[in-house]
């Protein structure tokens, strides 16, 4: 996991000093989202003025649907609850389901990928109809299956991010497959290879030491595509009462849903501060993963290069 850390790092600074034009607008308006979304997540219990389920406080009880004023700055829901400490709070649970999605996919994804492309035969046949299979089954569809049957419908904090960040595990575990396994299939091939075996290295260190880093290039470019869908599918299952208990935890979806009612009396603050944060944060995230994808391509990124220097020569002759 260290590598991949240093490996998105690098990738990330790279990216960011290859870009120009738009592209570079783009990537840093998603860094930029991304990176406040991280750090309200963090600072959630220090900037929240009430708990997530907080219905009080020393001046009695806050109120079902009060609209905007200096004592809930974002109003309160119908529930009674403060809306801007469940949005901080919210941020929080989206990132904790995208962190456990990620590294579980990621972890389960390299593994197997590495195991069949090194060694092929009947292990990479069956991996590879079990990771098509897997592709049949929608993840918010797979998502509703596992929380009912993790926790019966109705989650906890830690078993409603189990029971999301498992489905999209599932999900996402043959995109990594598939990626590391091709790389896997064209590295151990390489030279460096032969000559590791010929030394008498092992198995494990061959894919470990020689091939991981290789095969695993691109891995960034996924975990920011992926990182997205995780939250849609986590206010998904909010949205359609299978997420997570509204006192256990802060969940965006699940304050949408209960907000519906709402927008048609006019009570607009206990639906559009929550779905503006969705919204956010899933642009912030996909403009960096549509970026990096965009950098990592060639053809595209000298078309773009090719395309902003003819506008600068262009722009440069009607000055003259």
């Amino acid at each position: 996991m260290r590598g991949l850390k240093k490996l998105f790092t690098t990738g990330l600074i790279g990216s960011a000093r290859r870009s120009r034009g738009v592209q570079r607008f783009m990537l840093i308006t998603g860094l930029v989202l991304t990176a406040a979304f991280l750090l309200l997540a963090a600072l959630a219990p220090i900037l929240a003025p009430y708990g997530f389920a907080q219905l009080q406080d020393s001046h009695g009880y806050f109120g079902s649907q009060q609209p905007p004023s200096s004592a809930h700055l974002l109003g309160t829901t119908v529930g009674g609850m403060d809306v801007l400490s469940r949005v901080l709070w919210g941020s929080q649970t989206a990132l904790l389901v995208i962190v456990f999605a990620v590294a579980m996919s990621i972890f389960a994804g390299v593994i197997l990928g590495l195991l069949s492309g090194y060694f092929g035969g009947w292990l990479d046949r069956i991996l590879v109809v079990v990771a098509d299979a897997v592709f049949a089954f929608p993840s918010l569809l797979l998502a509703i299956a596992l929380s009912i049957v993790i926790s019966g419908g109705r989650s906890g904090l830690f078993s409603g991010i189990l029971a999301t960040a498992s489905s999209i595990t599932v999900v996402y575990i043959p995109q990594y497959f598939r990626v590391v396994r091709a790389e896997t299939l064209r590295t151990k091939n390489e030279a460096f290879v032969e000559s590791a075996k010929v030394l008498g290295a092992s198995h494990t260190r061959i894919m470990f030491r020689h091939i991981f880093r290789n095969a695993t290039r691109t891995l960034p470019l996924i975990m920011t595509l992926n990182a997205s869908e995780a939250i849609l599918t986590l206010a998904g299952l909010g949205f359609l009462g299978f997420g997570i208990d509204p006192t256990m935890g802060a969940e965006w979806g699940y304050d949408l849903n209960r907000s519906v009612a709402d927008v048609s009396a006019g009570i607009w603050w206990t639906s559009v501060f929550p779905g503006v944060a969705i919204v956010l944060v899933v642009l912030g995230i996909t403009l960096v993963g549509e970026s990096l994808n965009d950098l990592a391509d060639p053809r595209l990124r000298n078309r773009r290069a090719a395309n902003l220097d003819e506008l600068e020569v262009a722009q440069g002759g009607d000055s003259a």
